[in-house]
């Protein structure tokens, strides 16, 4: 399949009073087409600043400082911000974490659905208004006519979040980011979004890269996964294949300590200590404080993210890998 997205070797670092934050530290991916790709980690791993860092959305802090993120093979890092203007919400789109603080809360939801679709699209506000009910009736919000005069509060956090799932795909993107898209909802309106989600993405052939801390949700909607840990990528792998089989202590201890069945209870899995402070240059294997094979040289040596023997597609970081797999 054809590559849209290939990030390379991207460090964002976020400058202030305290001194540097290392929020991503040097991490690659690729997203091909008609993709979903998974990002998972603890909350403070990178994922929302990699995502933020694609479409140059960061905080005044916040500055690329090294790689490249390559989109149908131009360098977004060369565009000026009048370009990423043009390509934010066009060609790729996200969904932010919190629909009632990404929504605004004195414009209509079809106003807010409307106003993309004339920027990008250059229609007409009677074109733009029937494409924001066309897009109302495609997440399935009822009456999506009355619905497109309604203000954000008078939705509830579900419809929210279908408003703002039809809002990033109102114009067709090439490829969607979604930042935890369900952490507000409740279980049922959770599944129904996911769903939705996918459903969506058969019929707009948009690649979708889905950041969460749920692995579950990963198994449930992703081919492919990468994991991270304090601002690097430690594991990528095909999904079926790294829950079968993963390979990282630190991919080995998320899957762990995931609830299974209804069975007798048992004590879950934790992952003992603290993540390391992004503020300090970390020399080694970022998970070495917290690792069970951790040695020496993993204090000291960062490793290579590379190919596991006979797995082709699953690459972890580990300079102790033949101890971990043989364990």
């Amino acid at each position: 399949m054809t590559t849209l997205l290939d990030v390379q070797d991207l460090r964002t670092h976020f400058f202030n009073e305290d001194g540097i934050t290392r929020a991503v530290d040097g991490v690659s991916l690729s997203v091909a087409e008609h993709e979903t790709l998974g990002i998972v980690g603890e909350s403070g791993c990178g994922k929302t600043v990699t995502a933020l860092s694609i479409l140059r959305l960061l905080p005044g802090q916040g500055r690329i400082v090294g790689g490249r993120i390559l989109f149908e093979g131009q360098d977004l890092l060369a565009f000026s911000e009048r370009q990423m203007r043009a390509l934010r919400g066009n060609r790729i789109a996200m969904i932010f974490q919190e629909p009632m603080t990404s929504l605004n809360p004195v414009l209509t939801i079809g106003h807010q659905i409307a106003e993309s679709v004339s920027i990008h699209r250059g229609a007409t506000s009677s074109a733009a208004r029937m494409r924001a009910e066309e897009m109302l009736e495609m997440v399935k919000i009822p009456d999506a006519r009355r619905r497109l005069d309604d203000f954000p509060h008078q939705l509830s956090g579900g419809m929210r979040q279908r408003a703002m799932i039809a809002m990033a795909l109102a114009c067709d993107p090439r490829i969607l980011i979604a930042d935890e898209p369900t952490t507000a909802l409740d279980v049922t309106i959770q599944a129904q979004v996911l769903k939705l989600m996918l459903e969506l993405k058969v019929k707009t052939g948009a690649a979708i890269i889905l950041i969460t801390h749920d692995l579950g949700i990963v198994a449930e909607t992703c081919q492919r996964v990468v994991v991270m840990y304090a601002g690097r990528k430690v594991e990528e792998a095909p999904v079926a294949e790294l829950f079968a089989r993963p390979a990282h202590p630190y991919t080995r201890g998320l899957i762990a300590s995931i609830a299974r069945g209804k069975g007798r209870a048992r004590r879950l899995h934790e992952i003992p200590g603290m993540v390391p402070s992004l503020s300090q240059p970390i020399a080694g294997c970022a998970f070495a404080e917290r690792c069970q094979f951790a040695a020496t040289r993993c204090r000291l040596e960062a490793p290579e993210l590379l190919e596991v023997a006979g797995r082709p597609g699953h690459r972890a970081a580990c300079l102790r890998l033949e101890s971990v797999l043989a364990s």
